[in-house]
């Protein structure tokens, strides 16, 4: 399948994203970065972009598997982060994504995406102790792709002070990652959350990347209605259809939570 999204200067991506990491740190007068390494592609691309943008000294990287990572992911974070000459803890969360899940007392029992997000929480706050105790600003590595549709983990891998890919289709993190020079067996692999055994982005979204990246630029960038979202694509209408969904009940998690206005009492 062929594409609608425009050419994109990566050279020139490059030089913005990098700006705006070292103008964060300057701006927060903290002493660099942290960021969880998952083994993935988007870790690795955000990685890669902290060490141009501040220098290896200046970033760290903590690696939290759970029973259900790849020993390959674990591999490939480590392998890559020496690549990068960044520091890493690796820490196994297991147990402790067990022991959290035992304090649930409710019924029906706990589900399999409820279980699931425990660790996702878990590392933010785990990455957020180290960054209180280091004076360091908590990186993400949300796509655009991911944000939009709201396929990230509310206060979990969403909870990051910086978002330097968050202006980046997984289509465009792709070709990125190539010239950043993040391993071919990095890239090529099927995008997961880790969140159970066995599960991939594509499955669980119902759709291919590819797709949905052309859906979203568009419905978001082009303004573009469903129906000429797919006379413009191809792509059936159901599945943009599900993609306008999964944007419209997603809105809470890009939004701060609300209040009630009282400011006409005073």
């Amino acid at each position: 399948m062929g594409t609608i999204l425009p050419a994109l200067d990566f050279n020139e991506a490059i030089k913005i994203i990098t700006g705006f990491i070292s103008d964060a740190l300057e701006f927060s007068g903290c002493d660099g970065f942290i960021l969880g390494l998952s083994g993935g592609i988007d870790s690795a691309t955000v990685a890669s972009l902290c060490v141009r943008a501040v220098g290896p000294s200046r970033v760290l990287g903590l690696i939290m598997p759970t029973s259900t990572t790849p020993r390959e992911d674990v591999k490939d974070a480590e392998e890559f982060a020496r690549v990068l000459g960044i520091k890493t803890f690796t820490i196994d969360i297991s147990d402790i994504q067990s022991g959290v899940s035992k304090l649930y007392r409710d019924n029906p029992k706990l589900s399999r995406l409820a279980y699931g997000n425990i660790a996702p929480r878990l590392r933010m706050t785990i990455l957020y102790m180290y960054a209180n105790n280091r004076n360091l600003l908590v990186v993400g590595s949300g796509n655009k792709s991911e944000l939009v549709v709201g396929y990230f983990t509310k206060y979990g891998d969403g909870g990051a002070d910086i978002l330097p890919i968050g202006d980046l289709y997984k289509t465009y993190v792709k070709e990125l990652a190539r010239i950043l020079g993040v391993p071919q067996r990095i890239i090529d692999k099927k995008p997961s959350a880790g969140l159970w055994p066995g599960q991939t982005d594509e499955d669980e979204l119902g759709i291919t990347y590819n797709e949905l990246d052309q859906i979203l630029y568009a419905i978001v960038d082009l303004g573009l209605s469903v129906e000429e979202t797919s006379d413009l694509t191809g792509i059936d209408i159901k599945k943009i259809e599900r993609v306008f969904g999964m944007i419209k009940r997603s809105e809470h998690k890009r939004m701060p939570p609300p209040s009630p206005s009282i400011k006409h009492l005073l």
